[in-house]
């Protein structure tokens, strides 16, 4: 049977592509925000995952505010990366695993979720930079990509607790795939932070170490707040912490936390790394 080894959640700025791509990890703005993971590497270097469930929001290059779905699943058997306008690099391709798709699907159906089924699918940097950030050296991504949106854009929003509920599904999708895979789940985005309107700029440690205080022991104190408290506590764009909650949620019921690095600002953001592993 496969094996579920963890998971990883980290912030998404695209900034952090501008920093890799110019060298400034180890600048003062920088160096705290990087200095979270090596550990994360050595974890990573120790499980060696090869596939990744990962749960992320897009950015307008599969979606639009015309075209939203509240969740949408990949099922491709490749994932390009494509321009969005920030000035970055292309990043490396990632193979796709469209048969533990399918049984993601299958699972989320029965379990009476509605996701779209992409058999193509674009990534952006909230799936690139996280791997960027793990894998630095990496000729080729050392796992097969299973790439799962939620919509953090459109309102109405998925809540808290159906993101939950949709991770919790999942993670019976993984626990009863037959093979032998080692599988990691990632987070992206967040943690608190609004780039628009009267707010901009807007973070809130207090609501992100609530987050992550109860991320692995509470995961349901988290969706204790609607998704309009959630923007009033995190921002208009901390509502990306739904991410974590549904990867909470595949990770399993119960966590212990491995390490945690939290610092801000990176880019009018608080930024966030966190690993936990099944108990």
């Amino acid at each position: 049977m496969a094996e579920l080894v963890g998971a990883y959640f980290t912030s998404h700025v695209p900034g952090i592509g501008g920093a890799i791509h110019r060298g400034d990890q180890e600048t003062p703005y920088w160096k705290p925000f990087f200095d979270g993971f090596p550990p994360v590497r050595e974890w990573l270097e120790a499980m060696r995952p090869d596939v990744a469930v990962v749960f992320s929001n897009d950015h307008g290059l599969n979606f639009f505010l015309d075209k939203m779905p509240t969740f949408a699943v990949g099922a491709a058997a490749e994932y390009r990366n494509a321009d969005e306008g920030w000035g970055l690099p292309l990043y490396k391709s990632f193979a796709g695993h469209p048969a533990l798709s399918w049984h993601v699907i299958e699972q989320l159906v029965a379990d009476e979720f509605d996701p779209v089924t992409c058999q193509a699918m674009l990534v952006d940097h909230a799936i690139s930079i996280p791997f960027e950030l793990a894998y630095p050296d990496a000729a080729e991504w050392p796992v097969r990509l299973v790439p799962i949106g939620i919509n953090t854009v459109q309102h109405p929003l998925p809540s808290a607790r159906r993101c939950l509920a949709l991770g919790r599904s999942v993670h019976r999708a993984l626990a009863s795939w037959p093979g032998n895979e080692r599988i990691v789940v990632i987070g992206t985005g967040g943690l608190s932070h609004q780039l628009d309107g009267e707010r901009a700029g807007f973070m809130n440690p207090d609501y992100d170490r609530f987050c992550l205080d109860n991320l692995a022991a509470d995961p349901d104190a988290l969706t204790r707040h609607s998704i309009e408290e959630i923007v009033r506590l995190a921002g208009t764009q901390g509502v990306e912490v739904l991410n974590w909650i549904a990867a909470r949620g595949a990770l399993g019921p119960a966590a212990v936390e491995i390490h945690r690095n939290y610092h801000l600002p990176i880019s009018n953001t608080a930024a966030a790394t966190l690993v936990l592993e099944p108990v």
